[in-house]
C-alpha cells in the first residue's frame, strides 16, 4: 500500500482517486476550490471511460443525469448531412456513450469519492505552491483558504491532477511556457429548449471557418424539453499572456454569426439567442512532453496531456490515466517504477491524440466538404452530399476511433477480458 497525495479534485484526479483506493492505497486528495459546485457547460464521456466508471460501479448514477449519446452527424454550413454514425450501444459497444453537463459529471465524481474515500480524505480550498522529493517520500506544500495557511503532506506519491495552468507540471517542467493557441476561439453555453430529433443526437455544423457543437444534456422532460448544449467556433487570434479564460460574452453576438443557420428541425441562432448566458474560452492544448514521471511525482489529465476539444476526447483520456496508474502501482512494488510503467503506457498514445486533434480529429471531414462541394453535390431525397464516398469518411471516423482507443474492435476485446 502506497501513501497517495493528489493534487487537484477535477474529473481526472476523483477517478484516479476511487481507482487507487479499490487498489489498497492510502488516497488523499486536494482541490483548490473552497466550494465546489455545479459549473461548466456540456461534456462527452467515451465508451472506453465509461467501461471505467461502469468498473467503479458509478453507471446508474450516469444514468440518472445524463443522456445515452445515440447517433453523431457532421453537417455542412446549410444543414446538409456529410456522414451519421451511431454511438455508444447503438453502435454495438459494450458501454453507453454519455452526454452530461460537465458540473454534474464533477459533483456525482466528487460525492461517489467521498462516499468511498470517506470525507475528511478530499480536502478543499488547498492550492498547491510547491513539491520537493528524496530517495522515500515527497512533501507537497500547500496553502489552505481562508487564511492562508501554509500546510505541508508528506506522502510516497504525488500525482499532479492540477489541469492545464499545473503547479506540478511547471515545476517538472519550467520552460514549458504558457498554453499554445490554436486561432480559435469557443463559445458554449447552455439553454433549456424542445429536443432535436429523437433527443439523443449530437452534431457538429459547419466548416474551418466557422463550427457549432450541439448535443442534449438531459433527457426530454415531459413537456418534450431538454438542456441542450452549444458551442460555437471561429477563427480568433488570442494572446495568451492576457488571456481571460471562461469569460462572460453577450449571447447576441455571438447569435449573430449563426442567424441563418436554421435546418428546420433546429435554429441554431435562435437556440444561441434564447440562452442566459454564454463564455468564451481559447481552444489551446500544451506540447506533448517527454515525461510524466520524475521519481515519485507524475502527471495526470490535463495536467498531463491538454488536447483540443476534437473528438471530444479530454475528460476521456484523463478518466482512462486513473486507472492506468491505479494498476501500474498494483503491479509494481517500488512506486518510482510504478510511474514509469504508468507513464509508459500513456504517455504516447495521449501524445499522438494531442496532435491529431491539431489537424481537427474527425472534424475535419465537414472541411473536406467546403473544399470539394460547390453546393450542386447534395442528394435530393434525403439531403446528402456525394461529393466524397461514404467509405472514406466510414474509415476517417474509424481511424481516429483506433487512435482514441474506442473503435468497436477495442472495445469488445475489453469486454471478453472483463
Amino acid at each position: 500500500m502506497a501513501k497517495i497525495t493528489i493534487a487537484g479534485g477535477g474529473i481526472g484526479g476523483l477517478v484516479a482517486a476511487m481507482c487507487l483506493h479499490d487498489a489498497g492505497h492510502d488516497i488523499d486528495v486536494y482541490e483548490s476550490v473552497i466550494e465546489p459546485t455545479e459549473l461548466g457547460v456540456g461534456i462527452n464521456v467515451l465508451p472506453h471511460s465509461v467501461r471505467v466508471l461502469d468498473e467503479l460501479g458509478l453507471l446508474p448514477a450516469l444514468d440518472e443525469s445524463a443522456v445515452r449519446t445515440g447517433a453523431l452527424m457532421f453537417l455542412s454550413r446549410d444543414g446538409t448531412r456529410i456522414w451519421t454514425e451511431p454511438r455508444g450501444l447503438d453502435a454495438g459497444n459494450p458501454w453507453p456513450q454519455f452526454s452530461i453537463h460537465r458540473g454534474r459529471l464533477q459533483m456525482l465524481l466528487w460525492n461517489a469519492a467521498a462516499s468511498r474515500l470517506g470525507p475528511d480524505r478530499i480536502h478543499t480550498g488547498h492550492r498547491l505552491t510547491h513539491f520537493e522529493q528524496s530517495a522515500d517520500s515527497v512533501t507537497a506544500q500547500f496553502t489552505e483558504r481562508p487564511g492562508d495557511r501554509d500546510v505541508i503532506v508528506e506522502s510516497d506519491v504525488l500525482v499532479g491532477a492540477d489541469g492545464i495552468h499545473s503547479v506540478v507540471r511547471k515545476q517538472l517542467h519550467p520552460n514549458d511556457g504558457l498554453p499554445h493557441p490554436s486561432g480559435l476561439v469557443l463559445w458554449r453555453g447552455a439553454v433549456r429548449a424542445p429536443a432535436f430529433l429523437d433527443g439523443r443526437t449530437m452534431f457538429m455544423a459547419g466548416d474551418d471557418s466557422q463550427k457549432a457543437v450541439i448535443y442534449p444534456i438531459t433527457p426530454p422532460d415531459d413537456d418534450g424539453i431538454a438542456l441542450i448544449n452549444w458551442v460555437a467556433e471561429r477563427p480568433q487570434d488570442v494572446d495568451m499572456a492576457t488571456v481571460s479564460w471562461n469569460r462572460e460574452v453577450d449571447v447576441a453576438e455571438v447569435a449573430r454569426y449563426f442567424e441563418d443557420w436554421d435546418y428546420g428541425w433546429l435554429n441554431i441562432g435562435a437556440l444561441i439567442a434564447s440562452s442566459d448566458a454564454a463564455y468564451e474560452f481559447p481552444m489551446v492544448d500544451r506540447h506533448p512532453v517527454e515525461r510524466w514521471s520524475f521519481g515519485r511525482v507524475t502527471l495526470l489529465g490535463d495536467a498531463a496531456h491538454p488536447m483540443r476539444p476534437n473528438g471530444s476526447n479530454g475528460s476521456s483520456q484523463a478518466i482512462l490515466d486513473g486507472e492506468a496508474i491505479a494498476h501500474a502501482l498494483s503491479e509494481h512494488d517500488d512506486v518510482v517504477a510504478a510511474l514509469t510503467a504508468y507513464e509508459t503506457a500513456r504517455l504516447e498514445p495521449t501524445a499522438k491524440l494531442t496532435l491529431a486533434n491539431r489537424q481537427a480529429g474527425p472534424e475535419r471531414v465537414m472541411q473536406w466538404v467546403a473544399d470539394q462541394c460547390d453546393g450542386t453535390c447534395a442528394t435530393s431525397h434525403d439531403r446528402a452530399h456525394t461529393c466524397i464516398d461514404s467509405a472514406e469518411l466510414e474509415r476517417e471516423a474509424n481511424a481516429y476511433k483506433q487512435l482514441a482507443g474506442f473503435d468497436l474492435a477495442t472495445l469488445q476485446s475489453m469486454s471478453v477480458g472483463q
